[in-house]
């Protein structure tokens, strides 16, 4: 049962994440600081902070990763890949990438596919891990399950719900769905709107399998 959950176990489900358009390089470094005290699963910052990430997490055991075409996925499929590439070349282990929604919302599975799967092979041929991000507040369940079968026919390793800059964050029936959806064959992360332990605790219970968090330390402590 979650709810028998250590603290220290309760942190590897977490990547400590700061995505704020006002980050500056003393919060990035304030951020990885309480990731190494608390001993979170990462952290997760937009990709010009990946050098410094890098630097600042090396002796730890806390994986550094990044997010790309965040956060509306509108950005064109090479853009992507040279995003993902560059940032697993300045230290990061895994990548949350935004779908192309639109695309997603008008039906066209055989692109959303394609663009996921590009991303997908070029972060496997660095042995990293690719997160695909739906952004289930603008979908319906239908759309949620397309998404989810879109990324994994793609070779993603994970699905997850949102990028936290939309009108609503993870919800839990949206994670159970996506949890029904994939089976035991990917991760599903939660993100966005996640403040508490309780409510930390009842997304890995409808099936998270790791959760993107900036109430970290809110959370554990």
């Amino acid at each position: 049962m979650t709810k028998d959950l250590t603290t220290a176990q309760l942190a590897k489900y977490l990547d400590h994440t700061n995505l704020k358009p006002d980050a500056t390089a003393e919060s990035i470094k304030q951020t990885c600081q309480e990731a190494i005290e608390y001993n979170t699963a990462s952290v997760c910052v937009n990709s010009h902070w990946m050098p410094l990430v890098a630097e600042e997490l090396k002796n730890s055991s806390v994986n550094p990763i990044t997010v790309v075409g965040f956060p509306l996925g509108a950005t064109n499929t090479e853009t992507k890949v040279y995003e993902a590439i560059t940032a697993i070349d300045q230290g990061a282990e895994e990548v949350d990438m935004v779908l192309n929604v639109g695309e997603l919302l008008g039906g066209n599975d055989d692109f959303v596919t394609a663009d996921i799967q590009k991303v997908a092979e070029a972060v496997h041929a660095k042995g990293k891990l690719l997160k695909v991000i739906l952004e289930t507040s603008y979908l319906n369940n239908d759309q949620i399950v397309s998404g989810c079968q879109d990324a994994e026919k793609a070779g993603a390793d994970y699905v997850k719900t949102s990028t936290g800059f939309s009108s609503a964050g993870a919800k839990l029936d949206d994670v159970a769905l996506m949890r029904k959806t994939v089976g035991d064959r990917l991760g599903v992360k939660a993100s966005g709107g996640i403040h508490s332990r309780e409510e930390a605790l009842a997304m890995i219970d409808a099936g998270a399998s790791r959760l993107g968090v900036s109430a970290t330390v809110k959370i554990l402590s």
